[in-house]
């Protein structure tokens, strides 16, 4: 069946977004047409603010509607601390642990050399710059145990060493409540290597 151009352009937009295919977008869109006008005027109007307002913090990268994030702003964190993270998600994962009260520093992405993503893209001159402005104790790296990720580590850890500060990478492992029979291979032997003493 051949939707109106205006409804197969919307359809499409939705597909952009991460893990919505072609028949959930169908599904948004005819929900929004069918039962909720007012919703869907509302989500644009949030939509069209939301771009225009957030922005970068210049301290640290992480999305905000502030030129300094209120992570940043916040003089009850722990300055000794600098985690790096791939993405504002990873920043909100960790803060929703509770167990992290240091600064951060957003790369905004991993190196991937095949999708032209290389240190200049990264920004990692920002990086620098957050080190030196901050002169931390510590930098806990916390990219993602990808190819990318860890190429990203270890770009960084050479970085970092050059500068004598303490560095740090979170563990990987074995997820709690989970069955070892169950572990992917890799992840086993790499929670095996990195066993802590108890």
């Amino acid at each position: 069946m051949a939707f109106s151009p205006l409804i197969s352009q919307l359809i499409s937009q939705f597909c952009c977004l991460p893990g919505v295919g072609p028949k959930s977008a169908q599904r948004m869109v005819f929900h929004l047409l069918e039962k909720a006008r007012g919703d869907a005027l509302t989500l644009a109007k949030m939509i069209t603010q939301t771009v225009q307002e957030i922005g970068n913090c210049e301290h640290c990268r992480n999305l905000s509607e502030t030129p300094i994030c209120a992570l940043c702003s916040n003089p009850n964190r722990e300055r000794r601390l600098l985690c790096v993270v791939e993405t504002p998600v990873d920043v909100l994962a960790i803060e929703q642990t509770g167990s992290y009260r240091g600064y951060y520093f957003v790369l905004m992405g991993r190196l991937s050399p095949l999708d032209g993503i290389g240190p200049k893209e990264l920004g990692i001159h920002y990086f620098i710059q957050r080190i030196n402005t901050q002169l931390p104790q510590e930098i806990i790296l916390a990219t993602n145990p990808t190819v990318e990720g860890e190429a990203t580590a270890h770009y960084l850890t050479e970085l970092i060493k050059q500068k004598g500060i303490k560095l740090s990478r979170i563990a990987h492992g074995v997820p709690l409540g989970s069955e070892l029979e169950f572990i992917d291979n890799h992840t086993l032997a790499r929670s095996l290597t990195s066993r802590v003493t108890i």
